[in-house]
């Protein structure tokens, strides 16, 4: 007899917990940056990353009574996993590459990357030499909805709305209504 390959997946965060997070990391972007909202702008990962971002803005836009720029940035090309390994294998599927868009300048700004979920740092790496190819800001910050922990480089969120405690063996998914069926982050368990 053999077992499924996971278990049933466990909700962590509803749509009224994603909503409440996503207020409070807001409120803590405002005390953060002060009076420095003016030279803020967000910029998500793609895919959920972009979405948490717009939904950031709008509250600092009610919160801090500024209508704060987002832009988008795919990090497909500045990745380290996308190479050829071990001969003819990709380490991933061939990617899907969509358009960045930062139609603003970055130069001086603060920049916040906004994305959903915080595991290795790699995303992340990938995400702070992107935006460095598109002008020198005064100071990058991260904002992520959870954090699962397990790093292998030394990147850590400015922050963070949930922190997970998981297993390498458990995944964490975020959906969100613009991009999925409902809002939801979920933790799914690898079968013994």
């Amino acid at each position: 007899m053999s077992s499924p390959a996971s278990t049933a997946p466990t909700v962590l965060l509803d749509a009224e917990q994603i909503g409440r997070t996503l207020r409070r990391m807001a409120h803590e972007i405002v005390e953060r940056e002060g009076e420095s909202l003016d030279r803020l702008v967000l910029v998500g990962i793609y895919t959920r990353g972009v979405t948490l971002a717009r939904r950031l803005a709008t509250l600092l836009a009610e919160i801090g009574g500024v209508d704060v720029p987002v832009g988008a940035l795919d990090i497909t090309f500045y990745r380290d996993d996308m190479s050829i390994r071990g001969g003819e294998t990709r380490a991933h599927p061939q990617p899907v590459v969509k358009a960045s868009s930062l139609d603003f300048p970055l130069d001086g700004a603060t920049v916040v990357i906004v994305d959903d979920v915080l595991y290795t740092g790699r995303t992340v790496r990938a995400a702070i030499e992107a935006v460095f190819d598109y002008g020198r800001p005064a100071r990058v910050r991260l904002a992520v909805l959870c954090d699962r922990g397990h790093r292998e480089l030394p990147i850590r969120a400015d922050v963070v709305g949930k922190n997970l405690p998981t297993s390498r063996a458990e995944r964490v998914h975020v959906h969100l209504g613009e991009d999925d069926a409902a809002d939801e982050v979920v933790l799914e368990r690898a079968a013994e």
